[in-house]
């Protein structure tokens, strides 16, 4: 049986991402440096513009490691490719496309040479909030193309879902248990400092 097929037979799918074993053990595989990193399934231009995408998304903060310290780039490029059906990674890349084509309208200029600005504009304009109208979807609601504003969203959802997933988030931000069982009832406050609990 191929991996693709055994990963989807225990619940995976391009839409949700379940952290069993298996997709654990996969980011936990993802141990290369960003800078000599090389994806398996983007191209490498496309895993330039995820990687500033993700940085922008979780960046490192006082206390929080950065999504790049813990290779998620890595590990979405990864997933894309091992447990995505063909037409999903088919629409990702043509969804990454699309983003590199906003980011740079002259497709002679260099991808690498995008300011940290385009990304947080291409964001903010297509990042968008509950209520707020997808104007690509609503001009063609039969399309089965990811918008730009879903794609994005996608892509920070995954990211979100791989970050709280890693062993560093697991174990020292979030409340963990190295045996789970116990029932806990009272306030999070109380109990956790406020900090919600790791898998």
């Amino acid at each position: 049986m191929k991996r693709r097929e055994a990963l989807k037979n225990i619940g995976l799918t391009s839409a949700f991402f379940v952290a069993t074993p298996s997709v654990i053990s996969l980011l936990q595989s993802c141990s290369n440096d960003v800078k000599s990193w090389t994806p398996e399934f983007l191209s490498e231009q496309e895993g330039v513009v995820l990687t500033n995408l993700v940085d922008i998304i979780l960046p490192k903060t006082e206390n929080l490691p950065s999504a790049l310290e813990l290779n998620i780039p890595q590990f979405i490029d990864k997933y894309m490719n091992e447990v995505f059906e063909d037409e999903d990674q088919g629409q990702y890349k043509t969804g990454f496309n699309n983003i590199i084509g906003l980011l740079r309208p002259n497709p002679e200029d260099d991808i690498k040479k995008i300011t940290p600005d385009s990304y947080k504009a291409l964001l903010d304009k297509h990042m968008l909030i509950k209520g707020e109208v997808d104007e690509e979807r609503a001009s063609n609601p039969e399309s089965l193309d990811l918008t730009t504003s879903e794609f994005l969203n996608s892509i920070k959802w995954m990211a979100i879902n791989a970050y709280k997933t890693t062993e560093e988030v697991g174990e020292k931000v979030l409340a963990y248990d190295p045996v789970p069982g116990a029932y806990y009832c009272g306030n999070l406050q109380e109990l956790t400092g406020g900090k919600s609990w790791s898998l």
